[in-house]
């Protein structure tokens, strides 16, 4: 008798113990990594993409922490630099948001295709799920630079075999109802259509199995 009501409450105790720590698992850790776009330039704290895309997750019920790893003015060089540093945050997954700056300034294609290749590589090596975040060149840059431009983010999807949002401003380039007064950075508004828009590639991600 006592063997059976010992073993009975060992497993009790167990079931228990695996019931609390499913209760008390640490929300997903999401990485937004990126520029101006990314860390809320222009806005007030709480109107930018990081805490938008927190509030919209957590309304789905989702236990997601979103990490503001963006940096204004910063190019795919500068965020290749720091991106080791961001990753020692152990994140569960990375949106990839960089390139604009780069294209903005005219620089070369080539080098912005050879910093987000190294920066895809070293995230994947991190065991990080990484949605890839494109950007499209503006149409005065000419047409050789935006075509070559334009091919960088599905041509490293599809080499890396990573997720991609092809055009992180769908929805909200060009529309001056939804962008501050320079033009290229969205409003409050602006950024709850690009949450809206990414969001189901977001969770999509999250569901994905570990590979």
């Amino acid at each position: 008798m006592n063997r059976r009501f010992l073993a009975a409450l060992t497993l009790a105790v167990t079931l228990l113990a695996a019931i609390s720590g499913a209760a008390y698992a640490a929300p997903v850790k999401i990485l937004a990594f990126g520029d101006s776009l990314t860390a809320g330039y222009g806005l007030p704290e709480g109107d930018g993409f990081v805490p938008q895309l927190q509030q919209a997750l957590e309304k789905m019920g989702r236990e997601v922490t979103v990490i503001n790893g963006g940096l204004s003015g910063d190019t795919t060089a500068g965020g290749l630099s720091r991106l080791d540093w961001m990753l020692a945050d152990k994140p569960d997954v990375v949106i990839l948001e960089l390139g604009a700056n780069d294209m903005l300034r005219g620089l070369s294609p080539d080098e912005a295709r050879a910093n987000l290749d190294a920066t895809i590589q070293r995230i994947k090596q991190s065991g990080a799920k990484l949605l890839l975040a494109g950007m499209l060149a503006s149409r005065n840059m000419g047409t050789d630079y935006q075509s070559r431009f334009d091919a960088i983010y599905p041509d490293l999807a599809k080499a890396h075999g990573v997720a991609l949002y092809p055009f992180f401003l769908e929805g909200v380039a060009a529309r001056p109802e939804l962008n501050q007064q320079d033009g290229l950075h969205p409003t409050r508004d602006g950024v709850a259509v690009i949450v809206g828009n990414i969001l189901p590639h977001v969770t999509k991600l999250l569901d994905t199995p570990e590979s």
